[in-house]
């Protein structure tokens, strides 16, 4: 019979369990990465098929509370199937672990995981660059209408921190994926990060329209060549609402109330999410002058 799982002793003398108890304490969740194939994406450890019922209750007993379950060496075996096997063997666990499914969206995981996971990737890896990050935002958009609730688009982690953006292409990173409802799960060294990076990372006002327990996700709702209004409810009869600049040079950016599902008639009042200022009495439309590369993000609530 083959043995369970177990963690390299040297990041790990105590074990993972031990770990998890004292992340636990410290009031948070732990993770841990697994694979939905006979070996990890960097074959150094074994993958779970065949095995999923034997390790995920190896992961119950460790106490861990999300796992990325990723595609690689899968022997071509349908993603249904073989994502399918672990989330009956970790609901089978009677522990709440956070399914999220890595599976790269080959097989438009958004029209199938709902039934079988919390999360699914929409998307291959991103990149730290400018380019990866806005076409990953364009194809997590088209499967919008299927997440909510209990189950959520992933277009992958968050490159903010790791260096080769800017400030302001981060700050679109980051507004983009609030507003999508996506995880924001960081891919920098928490470590390391510079104090533009923690500011931007620690936006509770951004961050809580990625929380809105309406949890419908936003998305493009009107595009001008390279100037774009994304969109979404929230809780409360409030929009958020994100002006982009894709282009190259400074535009002014509108958002018109018909662009947004604003009746023409309504009077609100617009906070800057980025610039903590608000701005009262706005009708028709909101607009602003933003630079390449650059975004402004508000909350819109009717007077």
């Amino acid at each position: 019979m083959q043995g369970n799982l177990v963690p390299n002793a040297t990041p790990f003398p105590s074990g993972i369990k031990a770990l998890a108890d004292y992340v636990h304490s410290k009031g948070l969740k732990i993770g841990i990465y697994g694979d939905a194939g006979t070996l990890t994406c960097a074959k150094t450890m074994p993958g779970s098929l065949g095995y999923e019922e034997q390790d995920a209750n190896t992961f119950a007993s460790w106490r861990i509370d999300y796992l990325k379950y990723d595609n690689c060496h899968n022997d071509g075996i349908r993603p249904q199937e073989r994502y399918g096997k672990m989330s009956k063997a970790l609901l089978a666990t009677g522990r709440p672990i956070f399914f999220s499914l890595c599976e790269w969206g080959d097989a438009n995981p958004a029209t199938w995981a709902p039934s079988i996971g919390n999360s699914w990737r929409t998307t291959g890896d991103i990149k730290d660059t400018w380019g990866s990050m806005i076409s990953k935002a364009d194809l997590n958009d088209m499967w919008a209408s299927y997440a909510g609730p209990g189950g959520w688009n992933d277009p992958d982690m968050l490159e903010v921190g790791n260096g080769n953006m800017t400030t302001e292409e981060y700050r679109c990173h980051f507004s983009l994926w609030s507003l999508a409802k996506a995880p924001l799960i960081l891919g920098c060294d928490i470590r390391s990060v510079d104090n533009d990076t923690f500011e931007l990372v620690s936006n509770k006002e951004v961050i809580a329209v990625n929380q809105d327990v309406l949890g419908i996700q936003g998305k493009k709702v009107n595009r001008t060549g390279d100037l774009e209004v994304w969109s979404g409810p929230l809780s409360g009869n409030r929009v958020a609402v994100v002006l982009i600049n894709r282009g190259l040079s400074t535009a002014t950016v509108t958002a018109e109330w018909s662009d947004i599902g604003l009746n023409s008639s309504v009077i609100v009042d617009a906070r800057d999410l980025w610039q903590h200022s608000t701005t009262t009495t706005i009708q028709y439309q909101v607009n602003a002058t933003i630079d390449s590369h650059a975004c402004k993000m508000y909350v819109l609530t009717p007077q």
